[in-house]
């Protein structure tokens, strides 16, 4: 079991997902705010939560599982306290974003969709990210790195 999966799966955060399942089952397409505001409250979507979804929306397992394994932004793994992206677009892997990745999976001993077992990060490779002039890009959480070097990503990591 990692070190993450269960910690936010309380008695209390299901009565608040009953809540938020309340408050949208009869809206049309409700299905995709419900998984956004569970993923928010939960951190992922693990069986039990889209379990829970798919009895409270009245829709089958299989309709929930599906949404929440093709919009990338959905994740049933837990994640780390600070989630970081890689831009993989084309711009930042020729600047060399495959060894910016490859210095933070040095470092964090994890790979990519990987948690480290503190639980402190999660690693992920984006597609672009946008900001192709700061190429190559990293974002922590909300914070844009751009510019970047290797040797640039151990400092950073430390803020954290």
């Amino acid at each position: 079991m990692s070190c993450c999966q269960g910690k936010n799966l309380t008695e209390e955060n299901f009565k608040k997902l009953d809540e938020i399942i309340e408050k949208n089952k009869s809206r049309r397409g409700a299905l995709i705010p419900v998984l956004h505001e569970a993923q928010e409250l939960f951190g992922y979507l693990p069986y039990e939560v889209q379990k829970r979804i798919a009895e409270g929306l009245n829709i089958p397992m299989s309709e929930v599982y599906g949404v929440a394994t093709f919009y990338t932004r959905f994740t049933l793994k837990p994640t780390g306290d600070h989630k970081i992206s890689v831009c993989m677009g084309t711009a930042c892997y020729v600047k060399g974003a495959d060894k910016i990745l490859d210095k933070l999976k040095e470092l964090l001993k994890i790979d990519v969709g990987g948690t480290t077992e503190d639980g402190k990060f999660s690693i992920e490779a984006t597609r672009c990210l946008g900001a192709c002039g700061l190429a190559p890009v990293v974002v922590i959480d909300n914070t844009v790195y751009g510019k970047l070097a290797p040797e640039d990503i151990e400092n950073i990591l430390s803020r954290y």
